[in-house]
């Protein structure tokens, strides 16, 4: 699947030549299932290098992001305000910023976490878990 393209896949999808620089915001569009525990969008240049791990948790009312470096995870953010709901279809904005990447859930709230790793390019992106996609933008 190439960015930008629609789409209707629930599960895992790994893209690994996303080319995503400060400046580009990654739109997505997409169906939680109502029996979902969470899901996850993972950004960086690998499965073991991630500048942006972005997870969203229903069992605990909490959207963690994190990064992982050389396949151990680094310390997480929390934040309390989980605008997602079981069961609706939701649309967001992931940009990447020189220095942090900044988040624009469905109600407008915004969550930021720092680029530890000072990626200056994301090549390799993630979508696992209760996300069904329904369109993926980058621009």
């Amino acid at each position: 699947m190439a960015a930008g393209e629609q789409c209707d896949v629930k599960g895992n999808i790994e893209i690994l030549n996303l080319d995503m620089k400060p400046g580009n915001t990654l739109k997505v569009k997409g169906k939680i299932p109502a029996d979902t525990l969470g899901f996850s969008i993972n950004l960086g240049c690998n499965s073991r290098d991630l500048a942006f791990h972005f997870n969203p948790r229903f069992n605990e009312s909490v959207i963690v992001c994190n990064s992982k470096c050389s396949d151990c995870w680094q310390t997480e953010h929390r934040d309390r305000h989980l605008s997602f709901y079981r069961g609706s279809t939701v649309k967001f904005f992931i940009e990447m910023l020189s220095d942090k990447f900044r988040v624009k859930l469905p109600d407008g709230h915004e969550v930021y976490f720092p680029n530890r790793h000072g990626y200056r390019k994301i090549n390799y992106v993630s979508i696992h878990g209760g996300l069904k996609m329904i369109s993926f933008k980058l621009s």
